[in-house]
């Protein structure tokens, strides 16, 4: 079989900044045929685009791949909005999908929050005898407790359970992080041979981004680019830039800035937040379109990742930190568990515990102290292309779902 032909699922895509599509564009661009389910466009700010709808189905295509939008209300902003979110593109995708012909040769869906978004995979692998490779971004339930839900609770225990038949009926669990198998060997008793690791890359503008430009700056500039939500747990930024401003600490004398790119739920509350606290080397920047990303990495002198400090979500390795390393820059870190990991096995820049302004501010001054900086970017790059790069994972993930084609 040389061209695959392949139903994608994802509750969200394009033209939503999320990454769920990304694998499926690059195989569209080695000959597959792809056909992507997705939800109506509301993510992150849940209110629907401008020229979309929540009322009907929507198809387009993006990038080679043919993508159907259907109707699912928006994810809003409180927490009763965002689980009829949840339920509704399970039901409105299953619906869809149901209509489909036996036309596909395996199914590919990516699982983030919600687990339920895998639904329709398994609906119409079922009715037609395909297979499902899942590629797992977000662990649930484990995730539900970010936002405040215990273990205990009816609502948990319920999740788990949904969970537990998704994980279980699913035929392949690509993982992005390598500490995501042993949640679902020990929580699920999911069989090793059933799981295997896939990390996600970088997009090429990041991979083929130009060096720094040789102009002198007057600042030295610390880069956050990604979802301003709860988990990012940007505050740590505030609190460690207050610290830098109150003890007037320099890089050799230029300003210190700190620049927040993106949207999300987050982002009101940490603007209120720093004018509250008079924070002024703080610049919030708000979402940009990708075509602008590059430049914004290009004058940075450093990135910046963040967590909570959560048993659970230390597990994960978000994809902007393969975006930054493709861009070869080195990368500061308030986080625990699989990103810290990553960051001392490359050697491409400092990590502080999550959630330790004062250890944050320290690791930022290592860095400002250190003579050649740009070992730690030459480091960062080596280790993507050794681990990361798109064509490596690609080849991994083509081989994967030929092997589950049937």
């Amino acid at each position: 079989m040389d061209r695959m032909r392949i139903l994608a699922t994802c509750q969200y895509g394009w033209p939503e900044p999320y990454p769920s599509l990304y694998p499926m564009e690059e195989m569209a661009k080695r000959g597959h045929y792809i056909h992507a389910v997705t939800g109506t466009p509301n993510y992150p700010m849940g209110k629907v685009f401008d020229g979309y709808s929540n009322c009907r189905v929507i198809e387009e295509e993006h990038n080679g791949i043919d993508i159907t939008h259907v109707p699912v209300l928006p994810r809003g902003s409180n927490a009763v909005s965002r689980l009829i979110s949840y339920h509704h593109y399970p039901l409105s995708a299953k619906r869809y999908v149901n209509g489909l012909e036996k036309e596909f040769d395996v199914v590919f869906s990516n699982q983030s929050s919600p687990v339920m978004m895998v639904e329709p995979a398994l609906e119409y692998a079922k009715k037609w005898g395909k297979r499902v490779v899942m590629y797992c971004m977000d662990l649930w339930p484990a995730s539900l407790c970010v936002g405040g839900i215990k273990k205990e609770s009816p609502i948990y225990k319920y999740y788990w359970k949904v969970s537990k038949r998704i994980y279980e009926n699913v035929d392949i669990i690509l993982i992005t992080s390598r500490s995501f198998k042993k949640y679902f060997v020990t929580e699920f008793g999911i069989p090793e041979n059933k799981i295997d690791y896939l990390p996600q890359y970088a997009t090429t503008q990041f991979e083929n981004l130009p060096k720094q430009s040789n102009v002198k700056k007057e600042t030295t500039d610390f880069v956050f680019a990604g979802n301003v939500g709860a988990a990012q747990n940007l505050e740590i930024i505030l609190k460690a830039a207050k610290i830098i401003a109150d003890e007037r600490v320099t890089d050799h004398g230029k300003e210190i800035k700190f620049h927040i790119i993106g949207n999300g739920q987050s982002l009101g509350y940490l603007q209120n937040y720093a004018e509250r606290e008079s924070i002024t080397n703080v610049i919030f920047h708000g979402r940009k379109p990708p075509e602008d990303m590059p430049g914004y990495y290009m004058m940075a002198d450093a990135m910046l990742v963040t967590m909570i400090p959560d048993k659970l979500v230390s597990l994960t390795l978000p994809a902007k930190v393969q975006s930054y390393m493709a861009a070869g820059k080195p990368i500061l870190a308030s986080a625990d568990g699989e990103i810290a990991s990553v960051i001392k096995e490359s050697m491409c820049g400092f990590c502080a515990k999550a959630d330790d302004e004062k250890a944050l501010k320290d690791r930022i001054e290592d860095f400002i102290n250190l003579q050649n900086r740009e070992q730690l970017g030459e480091n960062a790059r080596k280790y993507y292309l050794d681990n990361f790069s798109a064509g490596l994972v690609m080849d991994k993930l083509e081989t994967i779902l030929r092997e589950n084609c049937r």
